[in-house]
């Protein structure tokens, strides 16, 4: 803060006080300049909002806006402001109750000029040392700002180690900047490549890649609230809010391997809200990226094609095992053997999830939603979904969570 530039009001109906005070003080010494004067309450506290003064000598008996109003006003905008009253004897006990209100100082009138300069030079020193307070304060939140990656990773490996108590969970996350509120999902990423110590790339390119594949994962994933993080298992692990949609992670996966030719494993799991559920569903993705690792490229593949092509009533294991170059009877043997679920069960699990999801989140009708997830026939299509989900599409768009059959 430059020396000259603690702004000063002098407030006071009387010229002649106004006058005697701004000559009885060396301002320039003490680092400070008189930059307007008031005779009224009112047009003082213009003047100090639109000046953003540091100080005010403020007379209590003034028309318009008496200055116990003034001092009110004036702390409400300008919550840092030095008022320093000036009252004759007749007005001490509103003087005192002035105090209370959080003025710095009140003086007698006539003042004595030695007192004001000592009241001035105690305020200056207050100004400065708030000054640098706040310099101190403002490079603190500076790199703590700089350091919240580096924080949020932290946090996000004692959480999912269920590691801090809820009410812990519920301040790093306002700390943090995160939603104050339990998320809806958690998923991990794994690149086999570099967890298992079999990469041949250098380090520098390893690092690269993984920045890339967060990269890429928060993009996608970035319109709902997420934090990205890796952890001590070099999995790099996401907590999503307000979703959970797992064809984000699919789409991810996807885009790693057309924008970095790199295969990856991805898995996510639902997060209850009750504590600890953050923790869960990371000890389910964990199984779950394990899980998907004894998976073959050949069945990761064809999965995909089912993933890309659900929408299509064609869509048959023949088709599916030509597009991957394989014959159909080994393709429906590995599906067995690796998934332990045959094609045609899959392919229901993906086209029921994708209607779950357009029910969730449109409008649109049965028959509609029905072609669109590869169902020519609406009534077909309601059999599938009550059979797989346990209520009927009508029903499960109404919030029903079960159908008890009549039969």
């Amino acid at each position: 803060m430059n020396e000259t530039s603690w702004k000063v009001i002098l407030a006071d109906d009387e010229p002649i006080i106004r006058e005697g005070i701004r000559e009885a003080v060396d301002w320039e010494t003490l680092g400070m300049r008189v930059v307007a004067e008031a005779e009224d309450g009112e047009e003082a506290l213009e003047l100090a909002t639109s000046l953003g003064v540091h100080v005010m000598l403020v007379d209590l008996n003034m028309p318009i806006m008496n200055g116990l109003t003034l001092i009110q006003n004036v702390m409400q905008v300008l919550p840092a402001c030095r008022i320093v009253i000036i009252t004759g004897h007749d007005e001490f006990n509103y003087a005192q109750q002035a105090v209370r209100f959080g003025v710095a100082e009140y003086l007698l009138k006539p003042v004595n000029p030695a007192h004001l300069a000592e009241v001035l030079r105690k305020i200056k020193l207050e100004l400065e040392q708030a000054h640098e307070q706040e310099k101190h304060i403002e490079l603190a939140s500076r790199q703590i700002r700089k350091n919240i990656p580096l924080l949020r990773e932290r946090f996000c490996n004692e959480w999912i180690e269920n590691a801090l108590s809820e009410q812990e969970v519920i301040e790093q996350l306002r700390f943090l900047e995160l939603p104050d509120k339990p998320p809806a999902m958690l998923g991990i990423i794994r690149w086999p490549e570099i967890d298992l110590g079999h990469s041949v790339r250098p380090e520098r390119e390893r690092q690269l890649m993984l920045f890339g594949i967060e990269n890429i994962a928060t993009e996608i994933v970035s319109p709902h609230p997420v934090v990205v993080f890796r952890n001590a298992l070099g999995f790099i692990c996401l907590i999503v809010w307000d979703t959970r949609d797992v064809a984000l992670f699919h789409a991810v996966e996807q885009a790693v391997v057309e924008y970095l030719k790199l295969q990856i494993i991805v898995h996510a799991e639902p997060a209850d809200s009750e504590a600890g559920g953050v923790a869960a569903a990371y000890d389910k993705a964990r199984g779950g990226v394990y899980k998907e690792a004894a998976i073959s490229p050949l069945v990761r593949r064809a999965r995909q094609y089912l993933r890309d092509h659900y929408g299509d009533p064609a869509l048959s294991l023949e088709m599916t095992a030509k597009s991957i170059g394989v014959s159909s009877v080994y393709l429906s043997r590995l599906f067995k053997q690796e998934m332990g679920t045959s094609f045609v069960a899959l392919l229901t699990q993906i086209r029921i999830a994708m209607a779950v999801k357009l029910l969730d989140s449109t409008n649109r009708g049965m028959a509609d939603i029905a072609e669109s997830v590869g169902y020519e026939s609406q009534h077909y299509f309601s059999t599938v979904f009550k059979k797989t989900v346990g209520v009927s599409p009508i029903r499960y768009r109404k919030g029903e969570s079960y159908e008890e059959d009549p039969e």
